[in-house]
């Protein structure tokens, strides 16, 4: 047992006296890999972009579309005292005094007349169902010949048409009535409007 301490202790000596050697030997060298130059060459490739032409294109603006051609004079329209889709409101003669004077723009007393009474439309639902009837209106016809507050006393039948009716109601023209040169309102006004498929 002591005689492998003693062998590995020499060899471990002899190794460690070699390796001293070795590195006096390198230390005395006068070559160092630090030092030396390398031997290769370094390049460098810079490449050249050389100009190109632009090529510009000229481009000409697209001519504008020709005018439309003006539409056709149209007719004047025949306004006619019968109704379309067969709403009757009826005909009405009106003579109206354009000859207007006095402080109140009336000449002369008179009841209130009618001037325009516009159709209404019936309402689509009625009309696929081929549904008839009536509505009975009661209006105020204002200082204006305007209509104000429609409210239906009347309808055959209810609720079918009378919006339609109301909104027709709304664009009547009346000349007012005059009561001593000035116009006054009418109220309790009634209205009956027809609502008819025609033939065919």
């Amino acid at each position: 047992m002591i005689t492998r301490y003693v062998v590995g202790v020499a060899a471990g000596l002899v190794v460690t006296f070699l390796l001293f050697l070795l590195m006096q030997a390198l230390i005395k060298s006068d070559r160092s890999p630090f030092s030396d130059p390398g031997r290769g060459q370094l390049l460098d490739f810079v490449r050249l972009q050389e100009d190109q032409e632009l090529i510009t294109k000229k481009r000409k603006p697209k001519p504008p579309p020709p005018p439309d051609e003006p539409p056709p004079d149209m007719p004047k329209p025949d306004f006619d005292s019968t109704v379309s889709q067969g709403v009757e409101i009826g005909s009405v003669n009106v003579q109206v005094d354009h000859n207007l004077s006095g402080t109140g723009g009336f000449t002369a007393d008179g009841e209130y007349l009618p001037i325009v009474k516009v159709a209404p439309i019936y309402p689509r639902r009625a009309q696929t169902r081929g549904i008839e009837g009536y509505v009975l209106l009661e209006f105020i016809v204002t200082t204006t010949g305007a209509v104000r507050e429609p409210v239906v006393i009347d309808a055959k039948p209810p609720g079918i048409f009378d919006r339609a009716a109301i909104q027709a109601a709304l664009k009547f023209k009346y000349k007012p009535k005059v009561v001593n040169g000035e116009p006054v309102e009418v109220a309790g006004v009634r209205n009956l409007i027809k609502f008819e498929l025609e033939d065919g």
